[in-house]
């Protein structure tokens, strides 16, 4: 007698596709099979101990087992502000341009709702983590998906990126009211330099769109690499809104703490959602995040060495098992291009035969967009004799695929 009855907001939101990997991965290991697991952004480190510390000193406090703040205890906050300044010598109101969030994917999906108005467009360059996009189709805007424009070194075109975005803007209509923009790239690993967000920024007061920027893998770069900020562009406080959280960089994908921070108006509302939505993240949670912000940045340093090594051992393994793959400059993740005995398969089919012939588990890039199906997503959080173990696999299968064709 139900059946009629349709749920608009699920219906418009496509059956996850990581799924598929996860269920035939969990069956194989239910039947003792060893597998290799990169296929998702999961750190395999501990939190450093000082955070650890400062979790349970605080959580022994009784005071601290009530309601919390929902926008983030003022601490946190005021910590939020001071990383920005250290880092990239920008201040920030605690009380109306900072809020700290149950991880990324929280704030994303409320902002989107706070900020939306039914029929809203968002352009979100493709491929993309998929709750860049998904954020607005829940909050019921339509997204355009822009090509990202990267080459096969994972560097943006930034000429034709912006060629890109001039095309979605004019065409769309409405007219475009969000940007999404994410660098480092969660799934290339693409990185941008300051002069693009002084583009962008300018570009955006021209054209009157706001713009949400991720910057969530700032922190894990190589090479000499550094990330910049958008608001390191001058007026970017006017349109701009970033977003960072604490997962990577510190081991705390778990304790889900992120934060976004900029344009008052945009802040302002995702405050005011969030106060209806929740009463904010466990008090001791949030002590122990001002802890981790305000402190020594060595055990960032020590995290993100530790992937820079296995990045190069994945590399160098996987390109002598015939599966050259470049090295990115930033993220925990290798973008990889299928093989070229691969490519007919497309990434679906290939990262389930990589699983179920080589135990070895990988994201498939079609799952962030019909743009990455050539592509697979290797995620850095096995330890290098793992890797090394992937390569022996993946060796053995590379023949059997050349065999085979």
């Amino acid at each position: 007698m139900f059946d009629e009855i349709q749920f608009n907001t699920i219906n418009r939101l496509p059956a996850y596709v990581f799924a598929q990997i996860n269920d035939i991965k969990l069956q194989a290991r239910r039947n003792g099979e060893d597998i290799i697991d990169f296929s998702m952004g999961n750190p395999d480190g501990p939190t450093p101990k000082h955070i650890v510390d400062k979790l349970v000193e605080s959580a022994q406090k009784p005071k601290n087992y009530g309601y919390s703040a929902s926008k983030g205890i003022y601490k946190l906050r005021l910590a939020i502000c001071d990383w920005y300044e250290r880092k990239y010598g920008i201040k920030f109101d605690p009380e109306s341009e900072a809020v700290a969030t149950m991880g990324s994917k929280e704030g994303y999906v409320h902002l989107a709702q706070a900020i939306t108005n039914s029929g809203d467009v968002a352009v979100v360059p493709e491929p993309a983590y998929p709750i860049h996009t998904h954020a607005f189709i829940i909050a019921g805007a339509n997204v355009v998906k822009m090509p990202l424009a990267f080459n096969e070194k994972y560097e943006l075109d930034e000429e034709q990126f912006f060629n890109n975005l001039h095309k979605a803007l004019y065409e769309s209509i409405p007219k475009p009211k969000f940007v999404v923009v994410n660098f480092p790239h969660n799934p290339t690993t693409v990185t941008v330099e300051k002069k693009f967000y002084e583009r962008l920024v300018a570009l955006a007061k021209k054209e009157r769109f706001y713009i949400i920027s991720d910057i969530a893998y700032a922190d894990i770069t190589f090479d000499g690499y550094k990330t910049p900020s958008v608001f390191e562009a001058d007026g970017a406080k006017d349109v701009a809104v970033e977003s960072f959280t604490l997962s990577k960089s510190y081991n705390m994908a778990g304790w889900r703490v992120g934060f976004f921070v900029g344009n008052a108006k945009l802040i302002g509302a995702l405050q005011k959602i969030k106060s209806w939505f929740d009463y904010g993240m466990f008090t001791p949670i949030q002590v122990a995040s001002t802890i981790a912000l305000n402190g020594s940045d060595e055990c960032v340093k020590e995290i993100t060495a530790k992937y820079q090594k296995r990045r190069d051992v994945l590399c160098k393994s996987f390109a002598n098992a015939g599966w050259e793959i470049d090295k990115p400059s930033s993220t925990m993740f290798v973008w990889a291009k299928l093989p070229k005995e691969a490519l007919h398969l497309g990434s679906m089919e290939f990262s389930k035969q990589l699983l179920t012939k080589a135990k070895i588990a990988v994201s498939p890039g079609i799952g962030f967009g019909e743009l990455g199906d050539e592509y697979v997503r290797i995620a850095l959080i096995e330890n290098e004799k793992r890797i090394r173990q992937a390569a022996k696999n993946l060796k053995k299968y590379l023949i059997t695929l050349q065999g085979n064709k």
